[in-house]
């Protein structure tokens, strides 16, 4: 039927043939129907939906933590950010294998979704994830006689109630608290292994604003009206808040600015230009510090201890302005009370000697009383129309009858208005010393 291949001869081939050793192969047992692992540990024989000892008493569950890192404390969101490594430790004897050399085996998450682990999650957390680079970071470790050790490295960032009422002079103690989810402490004992020695840190953990005073574990129960007790345990930790970065941003600048408001206190009355915008710039550089205080902190219903600092010393600031508008509304008081006696004023050409001597004493005791133009040189002229404007005073006062009133009368019209400012070159400073000492001892 095929012509072409009748006649062709045939073509015999060695009857053995070498391979390179690189071409040999051994086995690959994971093509195997059931992995050597899972065929050792009989995964497929038990139904790991079930707790170990299922129908009998509570199976322990020891666990022990590694603080890897504390990220941020977040006193806006009330929160703080931790990335740990969290062990538990149980026995499962449905894992159980015989060992002649006691050798544990290690595997990763691909077993964990296999068997049974505990479900354990953090309360009051509002971010949690297992790290995923480059894979899964977990690890199981399965002994021959059926211990268990699962452990995860994990990144929570749960609550932290905190009271700010001494911020920022504060401290504050925030807490992990782990709890199993599904199994109360009739199926489940949640427990440190260690007790406090099951917490461990990282010597170098260290925060921008906060010293780490101490971490320490407890252990309570918590109680759900509908579902019943459940372990709880708490990570605790206590951080005290370092207090130079508020002295140099908050507390130094207000302080320099109730300072610089009572240079006014020692410029002349008579300066508008210079007195006004000083104490107007100071209050607005202490209202920019409040703002700027209040802007970086959670709108809290109560008040903080830098907020009585700034306040009161916005007070300060605030009154040295008022102590000016004082100063000038009672010197113009005066000087129109001057400006209408001098028009009043009786020529003076025949006024005896015995006139003289009067004035020479009057204006004696009236310069006693005050201080004239409150330092300044007068002249010779101004000096005269004051005595006259005050024995027109006396002569009027006598005149109707009210001698007795005319001492009250001159020392309410003469009243020196830099007074005012010389009792608050020492009042101001004082008031604010005394204020710092009561401040920083009670909150310090």
């Amino acid at each position: 039927k095929w012509p072409g291949f009748i006649n062709r001869p045939k073509v015999l081939l060695p009857t053995s043939i070498t391979y390179d050793p690189i071409l040999k192969r051994s086995p690959d047992i994971t093509k195997n129907p059931v992995t050597k692992s899972e065929q050792l540990l009989r995964i497929d024989d038990h139904d790991f939906t079930m707790r170990p000892g299922f129908g009998g008493p509570a199976i322990p569950v020891g666990v022990d933590v590694q603080v890897e890192s504390l990220d941020t404390i977040s006193e806006v969101d009330m929160d703080f950010t931790m990335t740990l490594y969290l062990r538990h430790y149980w026995k499962d004897e449905r894992l159980s294998f015989p060992s002649t050399t006691n050798q544990s085996m290690t595997f990763d998450s691909r077993l964990v979704k296999k068997i049974w682990v505990p479900d354990m999650f953090f309360v009051h957390s509002k971010r949690s994830f297992i790290h995923d680079t480059t894979t899964d970071n977990v690890m199981l470790r399965v002994y021959p006689d059926g211990k268990v050790l699962y452990s995860v490295r994990v990144t929570v960032t749960a609550m932290c109630n905190m009271d700010l009422s001494h911020f920022p002079l504060d401290t504050q103690t925030c807490s992990l608290e782990i709890e199993s989810y599904a199994y109360t402490d009739d199926d489940l004992m949640l427990y440190w292994k260690k007790g406090n020695d099951s917490l461990k840190t990282d010597d170098r953990i260290s925060l921008s604003q906060f010293l780490i005073q101490e971490f320490h574990t407890t252990t309570k129960l918590a109680f759900y009206s509908s579902t019943g007790w459940y372990n709880r345990l708490y990570i605790n930790f206590t951080l005290r808040r370092h207090i130079f970065f508020f002295l140099l941003q908050t507390y130094f600048p207000a302080t320099l600015m109730v300072m610089l408001s009572w240079v006014s206190f020692w410029i002349d009355r008579r300066a508008v230009p210079a007195r006004v915008p000083l104490g107007i710039t100071t209050v607005l550089t202490m209202s920019t510090i409040i703002t700027g205080v209040n802007a970086s902190m959670p709108r809290v219903s109560y008040i903080k201890a830098v907020d009585i600092y700034l306040w009161v010393s916005f007070v300060f600031v605030f009154l040295s302005v008022i102590e000016y508008a004082a100063v000038n509304y009672l010197s113009t008081l005066q000087e129109r009370k001057e400006r209408k006696l001098r028009e009043k004023l009786p020529c003076t050409c025949g006024i005896s000697h015995s006139g003289q001597i009067m004035m020479s004493s009057s204006y004696s005791e009236m310069d006693a009383m005050t201080t004239g133009h409150y330092g300044m040189p007068e002249m010779n002229g101004d000096k005269r129309e004051r005595i006259l404007v005050q024995l027109a005073l006396d002569k009027e006062q006598g005149a109707h009858g009210q001698g007795g009133n005319t001492r009250s009368y001159n020392s309410s019209m003469w009243i020196d208005t830099h007074a005012i400012d010389k009792y608050s070159r020492v009042i101001f400073p004082g008031a604010y010393t005394l204020f710092n000492i009561i401040y920083w001892s009670i909150y310090s």
